[in-house]
């Protein structure tokens, strides 16, 4: 039986739940390569509720530190708005401060995986991400236009760098399957504890949306699926109507079904809670959306006049999708590209923009 904690919070006093998340989910950190991955959609104020606030990386942070000597990274690839922009997201909602010198820029490297060929063949993820010995993931209390919710499942989307995730929208086609590629993702790798901020969240048409509900709690569990769950029925939607779930089941991730979670704490819905239409619509049936991501995906690497000819890109793109030419530019092959943006992030001269 899976258990998630449930325990009141507020960001001035953070630190004493996620003690106790650690002392229900207890990790072995000593000498291990941590990485914390909070969700950083986009640029945004702590406020907002569209990223995990800092209060709580600050306190996991300060946590794995007192667990004895680990290499940590603090690291997230933003969403479809801010590709090329990992360091200006964190610094503008504050993730930069709250990491304490650990933020690491986890686009830069990254290694080629094979996928589930029905979307891609193969996929690129933050090397950082395969490294790991342990993974904390911090998700947001979210809603989220094409999966119903935000939550533990849905924030190792940020595991892959770049447009990629555009790609990967469109490789979906519909809801349903976009539900089915997310776990897909998820099972790349695993992370072994999540801890929620449910302190700010956000309800309406996520994951960006205005509309901000004080919640006061804080969240946490070493299975995805038991926790998703809990968050789905307090936010009133039965976790049997979301195809993610469905997925996860199937594929031994975990047990959504309520009566195999034991709850550490109150679990009550929120009343009144908004959800989006639980279709997908307010995504798939937005024609300014779709065109948005549309433009996402086809964006590929080009040099500028700064472009020195160093080869970096070229030696880091992990699927090859780059060579010089005879102008002694780096020239992109749109065919082999996954749009993972590594060359832009790692190029010593910015040299690289997307066209």
């Amino acid at each position: 039986m899976s258990r998630v904690l449930i325990h009141p919070a507020a960001y001035e006093n953070i630190r004493s739940a996620v003690d106790l998340a650690f002392d229900h989910f207890p990790q072995d950190l000593a000498g291990k390569r941590v990485l914390i991955k909070p969700n950083v959609l986009r640029s945004a104020k702590p406020d907002e509720a569209i990223a995990t606030h800092p209060a709580l990386v600050r306190a996991v942070v300060e946590r794995v530190e007192s667990q004895g000597p680990a290499q940590i990274i603090v690291g997230d690839n933003p969403g479809l708005f801010d590709y090329g922009a990992n360091e200006k997201a964190f610094e503008e909602t504050g993730l930069m401060e709250a990491a304490k010198g650990y933020y690491q820029n986890i686009g830069i490297d990254s290694v080629k995986m094979d996928f589930n060929p029905e979307f891609m063949a193969s996929v690129s993820v933050s090397r950082a991400v395969m490294e790991a010995d342990v993974i904390i993931s911090l998700p947001k209390f979210k809603t989220h236009g094409l999966t119903v919710i935000t939550g533990a499942i849905k924030n190792s989307y940020g595991i892959l760098p770049g447009a990629q995730k555009a790609k990967l929208h469109q490789a979906a086609g519909s809801p349903e399957r976009f539900h089915e590629l997310v776990v897909d993702v998820f099972k790349l790798r695993v992370p072994d504890l999540f801890i929620v901020d449910a302190v700010l969240g956000m309800e309406g048409n996520g994951p960006a949306s205005p509309d901000i509900r004080e919640i006061g709690k804080v969240l946490a569990s070493d299975n995805a699926v038991a926790l998703d769950a809990v968050i789905a029925q307090m936010m009133g939607v039965d976790p049997r109507r979301l195809g993610f779930f469905r997925k996860a089941g199937k594929d031994g991730l975990g047990d959504y079904n309520p009566e195999t979670i034991e709850v550490i704490g109150e679990l009550e819905r929120i009343e009144g809670f908004v959800l989006p239409p639980l279709g997908g619509d307010a995504i798939v049936g937005n024609p300014p959306i779709q065109e948005f991501m549309g433009r996402r995906a086809q964006l590929l690497p080009q040099a500028s006049q700064w472009c020195t000819a160093c080869g970096t890109c070229v030696e880091q793109c992990p699927v090859g999708a780059l060579e010089m030419g005879d102008d002694d530019l780096p020239h992109v092959d749109a065919e082999i590209c996954i749009t993972c943006f590594c060359c832009q992030e790692i190029c010593p001269e910015k040299a690289l923009s997307l066209k």
